[in-house]
């Protein structure tokens, strides 16, 4: 079992129906899947030939395909008290979250800025919740002329720092979301902070593609401590890095989106390695979810498709390919900007794995079960093993 490879990849908020709690988030209805569906521009094959189409609760979708399915799939529900990137992805990695992060609807309290200006040498300005685009026009001139830096937040758990790369170099900017890092634990121990850096002139401005996220370290080991202590190749891709600070991989990489991410997934299948490649692709969720940009996101989900075959071919006898989400963000629902409570689609694809529907499942850790189970490994982890 040591010469096995799990591909895990994260469609990044690619619900599919809220959860059942969804009323308690304000969230009832939603369903980032069925919007998607809705789109001219949205086309799954390979998605619903590993069972996308066939997950329970989907009724609404009229071309189920008959047979030839190809892959084992289940509706995953979030045990977590939360709908971020951050839970989410530590549920997938087998860690459940009894409490919240923190969110800051009001703004930060004078008790995290005040050590930050001081430790940071620069002035706030702002701190609301705010969409990234919006905030660095309104505040962009004002920061450009004082050097103050534009801190903002949303309905996430975040602590976002907008800054001019011109006026704040990158590594500054960075070493200012270090310091703002080490005062967000506790009580105030945000998901992530993130440093969003932009450029341009006045009533033009655009943030680029430097961003840096500081995430909270998880409060327990993960599957990723597991598989990395048992000697096998614990791979991130894109933001995961940052999502586990770190923790528990022994190699990643960046990626500029979801092209870039699936080249270097692809990049990585075509090597020797041994163990998790654990991918993910954000524009789903950053460039779509968020801005209620329904056709753009359907694009990405027909364009993820169209590569899938790609990955498929790269698979050994052994290798196991699942496909899941962190959470929703329904981009038909227009009472908030927000990630929505839903539950995620789990797809699993291998050449030894039998098509079967494992139904609805109470938390995102079956996942981690299945991994570690399929590679071999025991652990303490949350979660129950599909197969």
């Amino acid at each position: 079992m040591k010469d096995r490879r799990v591909i895990l990849i994260v469609m990044d908020s690619f619900g599919c129906g809220n959860a059942p709690d969804a009323g308690d988030f304000g969230d009832e209805g939603t369903n980032t899947l069925k919007a998607c569906y809705g789109s001219p521009y949205f086309k799954a094959e390979q998605l619903a030939s590993l069972g996308l189409f066939n997950l329970d609760g989907t009724e609404y979708i009229k071309d189920k395909p008959a047979s030839e399915l190809k892959g084992a799939f289940a509706r995953l529900t979030e045990a977590s008290k939360g709908k971020d990137t951050t839970i989410g992805h530590w549920e997938i990695a087998g860690l459940i979250s009894d409490e919240p992060l923190p969110t800051y609807p009001q703004g930060f309290p004078e008790e995290v800025l005040k050590p930050f200006s001081e430790q940071t040498g620069r002035g706030v300005l702002c701190n609301l919740p705010y969409s990234g685009t919006e905030v660095i026009m309104e505040y962009g001139d004002e920061h450009v002329k004082t050097g103050k830096l534009i801190v903002y937040t949303s309905a996430d758990s975040v602590f976002q720092i907008a800054a001019h790369e011109s006026v704040v170099p990158l590594e500054e900017l960075y070493e200012d979301c270090r310091i703002a890092r080490r005062i967000l634990q506790g009580k105030h121990g945000v998901g992530r902070v993130i440093a969003r850096p932009f450029v341009g002139e006045s009533g033009s401005y655009q943030r680029t593609t430097n961003r840096h996220d500081f995430s909270l370290l998880p409060p327990k080991g993960t599957m990723l401590d597991i598989i990395k202590n048992a000697g096998l190749d614990c791979i991130g891709v894109g933001k995961i890095h940052d999502i586990f600070a770190g923790q528990g991989l022994s190699e990643y990489v960046y990626s500029a989106g979801n092209e870039d991410g699936i080249n270097k997934t692809i990049e990585y299948m075509k090597k020797d390695f041994h163990g998790l490649l654990f991918v993910n692709l954000v524009d789903y969720d950053m460039l779509y979810g968020h801005r209620r940009d329904i056709d753009g996101y359907a694009k990405a989900v027909a364009y993820f498709d169209e590569r899938l075959p790609e990955l498929m071919e790269l698979m050994g006898e052994e290798d196991l390919l699942m496909i899941t989400a962190d959470h929703g963000c329904d981009p038909s629902y227009l009472k908030t900007t927000d990630h929505t409570r839903e539950r995620v689609p789990l797809l699993m694809y291998g050449k030894n794995i039998e098509p079967k529907n494992y139904g609805t499942r109470d938390t995102f850790a079956d996942t981690a079960a299945t991994v570690l189970k399929y590679l071999g490994i025991s652990g303490d982890i949350a979660g129950m093993a599909l197969f």
